[in-house]
């Protein structure tokens, strides 16, 4: 098998299961004042730690979730009494989340129109922004420094879904001017089913879960130790700049494959992720020929119920119905060799001569 959908999710890197396996051998509650749970307790916080280096933030910034689902929820309901505008292009849990927010137009380019929000924000005044760093089906990076500072111009406060880019670009939380930044471990070969939540230190407490005083009383829940272990191990070995080998494959798929149309190559884009069409060939029809061919890849969010729809991303950008409905995302990863990139040009190519005959 040939696993290209390393945006939907990574296989964990091998320290990461080293951490959930130790965590796991050993016991404790992380709130119990024993050694056993003082024990957990220091697994706890050195994840924190490693995670707040990763993004260059105070450690008592990071709260622990459930995953960024829970982290991007738990921000946008904090504001649901309020005036809340998102990108149109932002992944399910946030547009979900905010299903009578305003969308903030996006360029055919997948970079959000800033003389649109601009005037947005003039108009409607809202009290929270959420725009994402890094598109998950594109690789579109915004300019979320800019985004930010105008939100802030505004009186709003602004929150970044950082979900694709932790690991893979660059980040300096206090420099990116968000509020608040969600993270997910099995984005970065970390496990599923934990995350975070970065909180500024001037910005509003925010707060989905209730019960005990967990993560200093902003997230209740017994923590998930071993998942913790294994995402601050994930944070800790990330490099980004390692990372950028990945653009060169990225970079052969799409010029060695003839008659594809490639979504957002004209912007900013992480160097993993490619979103290409072909043209008069439904994506259901190409994703199950890859399938069977042994070659896993995506055509869009892994979150819209496993099915295969038209996406609201490339709706967004302005692009046909017609021709977002044959359109695959290809994202590599840590495991990604040449060599099966080579092997997914020819299998792409010799699949595409049956699809047009």
């Amino acid at each position: 098998m040939i696993y290209l959908d390393h945006n939907a999710t990574t296989p964990a890197l091998p320290v990461a299961v080293e951490a959930v396996s130790a965590s796991m051998a050993g016991v404790g509650n992380a709130s119990s004042v024993h050694a056993a749970g003082r024990g957990a307790r220091s697994i706890v916080e050195g994840a924190r730690q490693a995670v707040a280096t990763l993004i260059k933030a105070d450690p008592k910034s990071v709260i622990f979730t459930s995953g960024a689902t829970e982290a991007n929820n738990t921000v946008i309901k904090h504001f649901a009494n309020s005036m809340v505008m998102t990108g149109s292009c932002e992944h399910p849990s946030v547009i979900e989340a905010a299903p009578d927010a305003l969308r903030i137009p996006t360029l055919p380019s997948g970079l959000i129109d800033t003389d649109a929000y601009q005037d947005m924000l003039n108009t409607h005044k809202p009290a929270l922004v959420s725009i994402m760093l890094v598109n998950n089906e594109t690789g579109v990076i915004q300019p979320i420094q800019n985004l930010a500072a105008l939100a802030h111009e505004a009186g709003a406060k602004f929150h970044c879904d950082g979900v694709q880019a932790a690991g893979r670009i660059d980040i300096d939380f206090t420099k990116l001017g968000a509020d608040y930044l969600t993270l997910s471990a099995h984005k970065m070969g970390g496990p599923q089913g934990v995350g975070a939540l970065v909180v500024a230190p001037k910005a509003p407490p925010v707060k989905l879960i209730h019960g005990g005083g967990q993560e200093r009383r902003q997230r209740a829940g017994t923590e998930n130790v071993a998942g913790i272990a294994g995402m601050g191990a994930a944070a800790k070995a990330a490099d980004h700049k390692a990372y950028q080998r990945l653009a060169a494959l990225r970079d052969k798929i799409e010029s060695e494959i003839a008659g594809i149309t490639v979504f957002g190559k004209d912007a900013p884009r992480v160097a993993n992720t490619t979103c290409f069409a072909l043209a008069g060939v439904p994506a259901d029809t190409q994703l199950m020929a890859l399938d069977l061919a042994g070659i896993c890849v995506s055509s869009g969010s892994a979150c819209s119920s496993g099915s295969v729809k038209p996406s609201h991303v490339l709706e967004a950008m302005g692009i046909a119905p017609a021709l977002a409905g044959c359109a695959l995302r290809v994202s590599l990863g840590w495991t990604t060799t040449a060599a099966e990139i080579d092997t997914f040009i020819a299998t792409y190519k010799k699949l595409q001569s049956t699809w047009h005959k």
